[in-house]
């Protein structure tokens, strides 16, 4: 239910440096000045749903965004709700997407021998926000000679 237009667009949360979070969103296109937007998550479904504390707004001070702090997700699934108002009437509710931007693989040791002209490369998978699994990442090596 809600006005059309009004739905948030281009809804995206990127989780960064393994605990941080920021979400962000485009006003729909319908809507006004008056138009406000709060933003609900639920890392799982076992936990409380908490609104956003620290809202991102625009220059008419409607909330585009959410910052968050100390983020877990511990399985696959999280839960998000955008809703809202404009003039007293709800708008409508859209999709979302979550990245996660990793950080690089941790501990990188390197051993190379002159009279085979081999290396060998090691090192621990990068921290995530949920990925418990280091056979989910692939890696690729780009190596210079210089």
């Amino acid at each position: 239910a809600g006005m059309n237009g009004t739905a948030i667009e281009n809804f995206v949360c990127v989780i960064f440096n393994v605990s941080f979070m920021n979400c962000t969103w485009h006003v729909g296109r319908t809507a006004t000045e008056d138009t406000q937007y709060f933003l609900y998550w639920q890392p799982s479904k076992k936990e409380d749903v908490t609104e956003c504390q620290n809202y991102i707004k625009d220059n008419c001070g409607r909330h585009t965004g959410c910052r968050f702090e100390n983020v877990t997700i511990e399985n696959k699934n999280a839960y998000f709700l955008v809703n809202g108002s404009r003039s007293g009437q709800n708008i409508h509710v859209s999709d979302h997407i979550i990245v996660e931007k990793l950080t690089p693989p941790l501990n990188v040791t390197v051993n190379c021998k002159e009279d085979s002209h081999r290396c060998s490369i090691w090192w621990q998978p990068p921290r995530t926000s949920h990925v418990k699994k280091s056979s989910c990442f692939k890696y690729e090596i780009v190596i210079e000679n210089k």
